[in-house]
């Protein structure tokens, strides 16, 4: 192994790399040609995650960014708009899929601390009946956002504002399930009265790849237009299902570890001179360093194996999952502090 190669890898819960027991599930799959509606392992899969999310039918697509966009584009016509935070994954982190190729406006709001919207800025975004501007027809709502846990209080405001004001909703539930488990409710509270949710199966949940986009039959029959249309149709995909299936029955209970890890992380960074930790809500931490000391501990962490994602200014990401165990969270507590306590 190469000195620096990542043996602890907390960038991400991406990272995650499917256990011995997903991969007996994934090769013993029963397979078929699922853009043909041959393969009964999707069509399982489908059917669970909608029934668990409380809607009429799923659609299997390999990606988060491609069922959002899959969505958006379900939901809105060229020249219409949706609103979203500011720092929403569906607009900062998708490349502008939405306005490339679906001609679709995002129109972002600003985010409070807690990851809340004000409905008040809601209310301002939608535009007038006016041929200046774009149509306003759809509102997505990120849960969790950026780690953050955003509480059913807040999404009741979100789905009342849309149904007055007669727009669809999208819940990007990338990492719905930390949210449910974070507290401690079932999906379906979470997903109640959102038009759509995707739901991603390859970052908590562990399957190498892989997310559902849930909601009515008319809605999803779009979408499978367009996952067509974006190339995500895929052949024998019972292999991908079977992994889902796996962690639908075997990885969404253990979400609990990872924020219990998350949780001693922080604890242990919030003891060293230096960091200002933000406590954690789900499986994210989130550290706040002078630039010179991130670059310096990036150099050395690197060298011993460890890995988190470092930000431009002097801000850290470290995720949880379950590829790090609380042993893994215990040496990078010790790693940073040796790493900032020395050369002062």
């Amino acid at each position: 192994m190469q000195a620096n190669a990542i043996r602890l890898d907390f960038r991400s819960d991406t990272v995650t790399r499917p256990t011995a027991e997903m991969r007996a599930a994934m090769a013993a799959a029963e397979v078929g040609d699922d853009v043909l509606g041959d393969d009964f392992t999707v069509k399982a899969l489908e059917t669970r995650v909608a029934e668990l999310f409380g809607k009429e039918t799923g659609l299997l697509l390999p990606t988060g960014t491609m069922a959002n966009l899959a969505a958006i584009m379900s939901h809105c016509q060229r020249g219409e708009e949706y609103l979203c935070g500011n720092e929403a994954h569906a607009y900062l982190w998708e490349a502008g899929g939405a306005a490339v190729l679906g001609s679709v406006q995002p129109q972002p709001l600003p985010v409070r601390a807690d990851g809340t919207i004000r409905v008040e800025d809601l209310h301002a975004a939608v535009k007038a009946d006016d041929p200046h501007f774009a149509v306003t027809r759809l509102i997505t709502i990120e849960n969790t956002f950026v780690g953050r846990v955003l509480p059913r209080g807040h999404l009741d405001e979100v789905v009342e504002f849309a149904r007055d004001r007669k727009l669809a909703t999208h819940l990007d539930g990338a990492r719905i399930f930390n949210a449910a488990a974070a507290l401690g409710v079932d999906v379906a509270c979470l997903a109640e009265g959102f038009d759509s949710v995707s739901v991603c199966l390859s970052k908590g949940l562990g399957t190498p790849l892989g997310s559902v986009l849930v909601g009515d039959v008319t809605l999803i029959g779009r979408a499978r237009r367009w996952r067509k249309m974006l190339g995500g149709g895929m052949r024998q995909a019972g292999m991908v299902a079977a992994a889902g299936l796996y962690a639908l029955d075997h990885h969404v209970q253990r979400l609990a570890e990872d924020h219990a890890n998350a949780k001693a992380l922080a604890d242990g960074f919030s003891e060293i001179t230096g960091l200002t930790v933000k406590p954690p809500q789900s499986n994210m931490v989130f550290v706040e360093l002078a630039p010179e000391l991130a670059t310096r501990l990036s150099d050395e962490l690197r060298e011993r194996g460890i890995a988190a994602s470092f930000w431009p200014g002097g801000r850290m990401r470290w995720v949880t999952h379950l590829d790090v165990d609380r042993a893994a969270v215990d040496e990078v507590i010790a790693a940073v502090r040796e790493v900032t306590e020395s050369r002062r």
